[in-house]
């Protein structure tokens, strides 16, 4: 991608619609859904108690059939059931890793498919997330990057990953019940760290994750959820602004030579441009502090070197740093770092007044690991000699 190249995004997000039918509810905002039961003849005056009620049953407790939405009189679930369905993406497969992890795979409409995961830990449960079918980035050591974009989910389809992970998890509480009294949480965090860039999906990914913060639905608290970037400059203060989340930001170099052919993007946004703007946003959104993520690629970016330059280039800004031991895939032009490199150059950071944790690798034995989704119906392989040549590393193959 050439420095100047524009970056261009105008890939068609919603699906196209058939003439007629009903529409699905779910992804729809409560503005939006309210404006949808006026428009079926719910008078204005209830339209507010209404949505409030159907909320509660599609995001608190899980219900998918108007019929048992039992406040509701019966001639009025009959007239939702004629205008509206509520529908999330279809679970095609789930594999189980032998630590745990389990990696969703589910079909939206027009028969794509993307992938899901979740990881259980013994403080938490964290549902990585996909936003996109693919991705426009092309990052050299990310297996998804491989695959073209082909367009970005709705609203309703991210959420509707976390709804379907409840399903399989069997989280739903009881109706009537609060989901605060519904005990310890299996789904307690959620990472949009899957398929995809989150911030050049901005808008659905921002009202997915306000149905998801919805204290009378899934009611996950902002500080919960993680929204993963490259670098997308501009969209990074509306991310402050508008969804207020915890941030994290793929860095994986310290020199702008390495990252144009780790990570593209910066090319258009370089490590300094980049750096400004997150100085900027923990006041933004109130949140404590960054996660840089950093994949450790034996002999491209792991050096004591670069350690030392990475602590000086965030220097002001509350952070941490997570070091990812790399994932390997099939046709992958790089190796992991040797677990002793790892140590040392955590050891740097450590030493400098930054938390350096190593993340463990979770999921690899289903390709389930950071860097490794790429869904099965897209998952045409290109040479291991075509990838390195993409990635400038042909000397590497």
């Amino acid at each position: 991608m050439a420095a100047d190249a524009p970056i261009t995004q105008d890939v068609m997000t919603i699906p196209r619609k058939m003439p007629e039918g009903p529409v699905n509810i779910v992804g729809l905002t409560r503005d939006k859904l309210r404006e949808a039961l006026i428009a079926i003849g719910t008078p204005e005056k209830q339209a507010k108690m209404r949505v409030n009620q159907i909320w509660q049953w599609i995001y608190q407790w899980g219900v998918r059939d108007f019929s048992e939405m039992t406040n509701l009189a019966k001639a009025y679930r009959a007239q939702l059931a004629d205008h509206f369905v509520i529908e999330i993406p279809e679970l095609v497969s789930k594999q189980v890793s032998a630590d745990g992890t389990r990696k969703y795979l589910v079909r939206i409409a027009g028969g794509h498919e993307v992938e899901v995961v979740y990881i259980p830990e013994t403080d938490r449960g964290t549902l990585c997330v996909s936003s996109q079918v693919g991705c426009t980035l092309t990052c050299s050591f990310c297996h998804t990057g491989t695959q073209k974009l082909v367009r970005n989910l709705t609203a309703g389809e991210i959420v509707g990953q976390i709804m379907m992970a409840r399903d399989d998890l069997d989280e739903w509480p009881q109706p009537g019940v609060g989901t605060g009294d519904a005990g310890p949480r299996l789904l307690s965090n959620v990472v949009l760290m899957g398929m995809g860039e989150p911030l050049y999906n901005f808008d659905n990914v921002r009202d997915a994750m306000k149905i998801a913060m919805d204290g009378e639905g899934i009611s996950l608290s902002r500080r919960r959820i993680t929204l993963s970037t490259s670098g997308v400059v501009p969209e990074i203060a509306k991310c402050a602004e508008e969804i207020g989340c915890l941030l994290a930001v793929s860095f994986h170099a310290t020199t702008d030579e390495v990252r144009d052919k780790l990570v593209p993007i910066n090319k258009r946004w370089n490590i300094e441009t980049l750096l400004d703007t997150l100085r900027a946003y923990p006041k933004l959104s109130n949140s404590e502090r960054i996660t840089f993520e950093y994949v450790m690629l034996k002999g491209v970016n792991d050096s004591d070197e670069d350690a030392r330059r990475l602590v000086r280039l965030i220097q002001g800004i509350p952070a941490k740093i997570n070091l990812i031991p790399f994932n390997e895939w099939p046709g992958s032009p790089y190796q992991r770092s040797d677990w002793q490199r790892i140590e040392k150059f955590a050891d740097v950071i450590y030493k400098a007044g930054y938390a350096s944790p190593i993340r463990t690798p979770r999921g690899e034995d289903i390709m389930a690991a950071c860097g490794q989704l790429k869904s099965a119906t897209e998952r045409a392989r290109k040479s291991r000699a075509q990838i390195a040549a993409e990635a400038g590393l042909a000397d590497q193959s």
